[in-house]
Formats: structure tokens, sequence, C-alpha cells
């Protein structure tokens, strides 16, 4: 019987991508697998046909000449005749079915070192050493290599034993229906040995935790989520692995004066009620110093002053960002029988003359119109 186009039997379109191969492949191979169709003789012959198709199709020379020949381009190289015995089925098995029969994966021999867990470490900050930049000690628990047994795991003077289970390889085979399913070694876990005299110090791991003290140098500009590198300072490696590395991420505390955003940074000024209305020189605080600040006279609440350059110069370069001060109009509490009389008679001074409140007359027709409206 003629053999059906391999991008029929996965059901995609010929332009289809490797995810969309994968994608394919999987829900068909689930869908007429011998062991979920036991007995089942077109479900097994489909699920050779899709092998078969996805074995070609999912290799890049393979599938140029299947496009360009047909099923004459791949005869003798997709292993059309020989089912389950071709070159690459262990690769698809191991990629696509792996989680379905609860682990395998490809195939791979023994495990052997296996690098060290990278650590993560936050370091809090002040605005004014984030600003500056900073040099710190930290103290960070960590995984090191065991010194009475150098990272083996076995007692000095002894050596780790073949794993029984797998005879030293670090694969075991299990039977899944009609075929075999090569795994990683329960027993040994890939490794292909077992510690039978383990490392008293270690207790056979191998490593042990320790703390160690670290001088982290914080470059200026730096802000909360930034990261530092230290490399080869995380945990240790098994198996002699390499070691992992050390990642200080930053958290800047909040200013009791200042908020920042990127570049710039912002604080609020209050001033007095006399001040916003006949003007005057304030002095603000900046992470340089003290600046004066004019005030002209009839300053609002809300009114934003732009100091430039004193911001912060950011980490990863580029000019300094602004500081703008928002002004914030203080009423005065507490006030004397004088005070009291004085406001009175400025009050009495100012009715009637909508000029000296240009914002609260605008807001008054406004209200007017939409009462008027209703």
């Amino acid at each position: 019987m003629a053999k059906r186009d391999y991008y029929e039997v996965l059901g995609v379109e010929r332009g289809a991508s490797e995810a969309d191969l994968k994608k394919s492949y999987r829900r068909l191979a689930m869908k007429f697998h011998p062991d979920r169709n036991p007995g089942d003789k077109e479900a097994e012959d489909s699920f050779k046909e899709a092998n078969e198709a996805y074995e070609v199709l999912s290799d890049a020379s393979k599938r140029a000449a299947y496009d360009q020949y047909g099923h004459a381009g791949v005869d003798q190289s997709a292993g059309g005749g020989q089912g389950f015995g071709g070159a690459n089925f262990s690769d698809i098995f191991g990629d696509v079915f792996s989680d379905f029969f609860g682990g395998g994966g490809r195939g791979g021999g023994r495990g052997g070192a296996q690098r060290g867990s990278d650590l993560r470490y936050t370091l809090e900050l002040n605005l004014e050493e984030a600003v500056r930049g900073t040099t710190v000690s930290i103290r960070v628990p960590t995984l090191v290599n065991c010194t009475p047994c150098d990272g083996s795991g076995s007692k000095k003077g002894s050596t780790p034993s073949t794993c029984p289970t797998c005879g030293g390889i670090g694969q075991v085979r299990m039977q899944q229906g009609f075929f075999s399913v090569q795994q990683t070694c329960p027993r040994c876990h890939g490794q292909g040995k077992i510690i039978t005299d383990p490392c008293p110090a270690c207790h056979g791991e191998g490593r042990v935790e320790e703390y160690k003290t670290l001088s982290v140098k914080v470059p200026p500009g730096v802000d909360t989520g930034d990261r530092i590198r230290l490399s080869g300072e995380g945990e240790a490696g098994a198996h002699g692995g390499p070691t992992g590395d050390l990642y200080v991420v930053i958290s800047v505390r909040e200013h009791a004066i200042f908020q920042r955003d990127g570049k710039h940074l912002y604080c609020e000024v209050p001033i007095s009620y006399t001040e916003a209305a006949l003007g005057g020189e304030l002095e603000v605080p900046t992470l340089d110093g003290r600046v004066k600040l004019r005030i002209p006279e009839g300053t609002q609440t809300g009114k934003q002053f732009r100091l430039r350059g004193k911001g912060v110069a950011p980490v990863r370069g580029g000019g300094a960002g602004d500081l703008l001060c928002r002004v914030a109009v203080e009423t005065p509490v507490n006030l004397s029988r004088r005070q009291r009389e004085l406001l009175e008679e400025l009050r009495d001074s100012l009715e009637g003359d909508s000029s000296h409140s240009p914002k609260a007359s605008g807001w008054f027709e406004g209200v007017k119109r939409f009462f008027g409206d209703l």
C-alpha cells in the first residue's frame, strides 16, 4: 500500500515549524500508543506511521530530501521499513514521551559533574549609598566542598563502588508495552557509582554548609532590582562540578525626604502662607548639600521647581537627573488673637476682588454653570 504524505500523517502544513511538528506528533502518539490501545492493530499501525513521519520531518536534512523528492528521497535514510528501529527514535522518544512515561529523557550515559546552584542575596542600602556607591561586607550561607573527602562523599581511604542496579552505566531499561524505555538509574541517579562508606563529615553528600564573608563593591547609581554578579561565589558543584554564582540583588530603603524615580529625585517643600503670597528664598536639601531656592510671589500649592543635575547619575551611564521640588503651602495653626485679627483684616480687604484668587473665581464660575445646566 502506498505511503501517505508525511505532512498529512501529522496533520500539519508543509511549512510547519519544529514546535508544531512536535506538538502534532505528541498528540498522535498519545492517542495511538499501544499501551493505550492494547490489541488494536490499527492503532499500532497509526503509531508507527506517525513515528516514521516525525522521524523524517524533524531531521532538517531528511526533511529537505523529502520535500524535494518525496518518499523516494528518504526511503534509504529514514528507515522506512524498520518500524521502531530508526536511528533517531530514542531521541524522539526521550524528548516527546519523557513525561508520558514518568521520566526517561534522552539517552546520554552516566551522569557526571554537576554545576553548583546560583545563590541570591538581597542587599539593603540607603539612598545615599545607592547614589554614591559603597563597599559592604556580606555573610552568605552556601555549600562548599567537604575538605576531608575532597568532595567525593566517600570516607578518606575508600572509593565509590559500581552501582549494582545499572552496572555502572547510569541508565536502566524499563519495559513499556512491546518496547523498552531507557531512563536514569533510580539508585545512583545516573552517576554509575554508589558510596558504600560515606564520609562522616558530609554524610556522603560531598558538600557541607558554611558561611562565608564577601566584600561587595556597589557601583554608584544602583537602584532597587539591580543585580551584582559575583562569579564562582555560589554553591560548590556536585561530583567535582564548577561552582555556581552569587547574585547580589539591590533593595534601596525609603528615604525620609526624597523619592526616587529612575535618575530623578522628588521632594516636597513646605512653605508658609506668607512666603507663598510674598515670595522669598528658601534653603532646600540635596544629596550634595543645601542649595537656595527662590520662591516667586503668588506661588500656589503643587508648583514644582526643577534643580537640574541634582538627581542621580545612572549606573549604566548618562548624565545626572534632576531634583524636582514640589511646594506645599502650609496653613497656619494655633493662631494668637492678634494673628487672627490680622488675617481677618486681610480677608476683608480681599473680599469681592477676584483678581487675588483667579483659581477660586474660575472654579466657582464652573460650579455655577454646572448647576445651571442641571
